[in-house]
């Protein structure tokens, strides 16, 4: 799963109310943006420390001498030292953040649902949005089905559609 800056207020915005439609959390009315720009900010916050560390990674391969294939590998190394979670550990981590938001902010006004349910739910609400990577993928392949796999044609032709899909998609 991969998080986009685009859909992070569509995200807030859908916890936000189903959490308020099912009860599980009180928010007044005039509070709505505020609850719901306190959980996008969480996400905000996510996406600029992997930022960081992908500076971090950038520089360190620059400094070993590493061409970009051992990007991925660096960047864990990286985000270990930091303590940053990624993946799905890192969306676990980005919910509890907002878990324990909603627990100490001013815009929320009462919690009445325990933890593990109000994680089910937000982790539902993330599944919905941060599964398009694989939707996509499945699409573009079968765009692709005129080219043989594992050739510098469909390689190619797969990053075009794939850039294409999350455009038309907003994306990026």
């Amino acid at each position: 799963m991969r998080l986009y800056p685009k859909v992070i207020p569509t995200i807030a915005r859908e916890v936000v109310q189903t959490l308020m439609q099912d009860g599980d959390v009180e928010v007044e009315t005039l509070r709505i943006g505020d609850a719901e720009m306190d959980v996008a900010a969480i996400m905000k916050e996510y996406l600029a420390a992997e930022e960081r560390v992908n500076g971090a990674t950038r520089e360190a391969l620059e400094r070993r001498g590493y061409d970009h294939s051992r990007f991925n590998q660096v960047k864990r190394e990286m985000a270990d030292v930091r303590g940053f979670k990624m993946g799905d550990e890192g969306i676990e981590y980005v919910i509890g953040q907002m878990i324990e938001s909603l627990l100490v902010s001013r815009n929320v006004e009462e919690v009445f649902t325990e933890d593990n349910v109000l994680r089910k739910k937000i982790f539902g609400i993330f599944k919905r949005h941060l599964d398009v990577d694989d939707e996509i993928d499945r699409e573009a392949r079968a765009r692709l089905k005129h080219l043989q796999e594992g050739t510098s044609a469909f390689e190619i032709e797969y990053q075009k559609t794939v850039e294409l899909l999350r455009r038309s998609r907003g994306l990026i």
